[in-house]
């Protein structure tokens, strides 16, 4: 399989990676134990998927943790490109988001500890702050980024205002957003910019919560807690209305012999502004079925 650097970075990757939310992530997904997470991490060692995502709030932090128990088991640090997050404090019982340099370094040298590694390849701002000027909470990372404590610097979930402060030193590699085929938003201004100052885009829920994997139908339910009831692409009449859109995409899938799942991945990998998709995985099968997108290409009338 023909990997990818991630544009200004030295990172170099499967384009499939996986999302690591479900890992240790009992508070989304209460059927799911600690064991199922060792699970898919292996498959995705076992079937080269290198680049996994997570972040201190999967958990929180057991996502990290239960990684960084794996990849000291089986000796395969040095094969994986990790990234995690850090924004999330807890003050009694409320939860803020901090990213003052103080606050952000002392969470990579956390994250460092559970992840039983002395260096992180992509550590994210997870979500922007009221107080802190962006330039500064970036600066604090490239200041850990020369010492060699990362290796690329991202920031997540900030608007186009807070992605231009953040970057005003050009210190950003990589940014990651809410983007997959139905919530599009970040066409029309996020896009733009990340390719203007080489900056790469990572989707998150490029499913869209598995709404685009093709799996649901009209009578489908959730369980009490689910974290998708909360979503308004599953209230209706949204959700019939979507369903009848990956309709169509199942149609362009037929043709080609494929699932939707693996027609809409390959989508994301055909745009420019993209070069790793982290799709998320709750099976260990999961992991390896959505490693047949990246053999899918796409004439321009299909993407059209």
């Amino acid at each position: 399989m023909q990997k990818v650097t991630i544009r200004s970075t030295d990172l170099t990757v499967n384009p499939i990676g996986l999302g690591t939310n479900a890992v240790g992530g009992q508070k989304y997904y209460p059927h799911i134990t600690d064991e199922d997470g060792r699970a898919f991490l292996k498959a995705a060692i076992d079937n080269g998927v290198d680049f996994w995502d997570t972040a201190f709030t999967y958990g929180p932090k057991r996502s990290e943790e239960i990684i960084g128990e794996v990849l000291k088991e089986t000796s395969k640090r040095k094969e994986i490109v990790l990234a995690t997050k850090a924004s999330h404090q807890f003050i009694g019982e409320e939860v803020v988001h901090n990213n003052h340099p103080t606050f952000l370094t002392e969470a990579v040298y956390e994250a460092l500890e559970r992840l039983q590694t002395d260096y992180i390849d992509l550590f994210y701002i997870h979500f922007p702050d009221d107080a802190t000027p962006k330039f500064e909470a970036v600066g604090a990372l490239q200041r850990l980024k020369e010492k060699g404590i990362i290796r690329a610097i991202g920031v997540s979930n900030f608007s186009l205002e807070q992605l231009e402060e953040a970057n005003q030193d050009g210190f950003v590699n990589v940014f990651q957003g809410h983007y997959n085929l139905i919530e599009r938003g970040a066409e029309d201004k996020i896009f733009p910019y990340t390719n203007k100052h080489n900056i790469s885009f990572v989707p998150y829920f490029p499913f869209a919560s598995g709404l685009l994997a093709g799996k649901y139908t009209k009578d489908t339910s959730f369980e009490e807690g689910d974290l998708r009831l909360k979503q308004k692409i599953f209230q209706e009449p949204y959700f019939q209305a979507y369903l009848e859109k990956v309709a169509s995409l199942r149609l362009i899938a037929n043709e080609l012999g494929v699932e939707v799942a693996h027609l809409v991945l390959a989508s994301y990998l055909h745009r420019e502004e993209i070069d790793v998709v982290i799709p998320g995985a709750k099976s260990a099968e999961q992991v390896k079925n959505n490693l047949a997108a990246s053999e899918i290409r796409l004439t321009k009338e299909m993407l059209d």
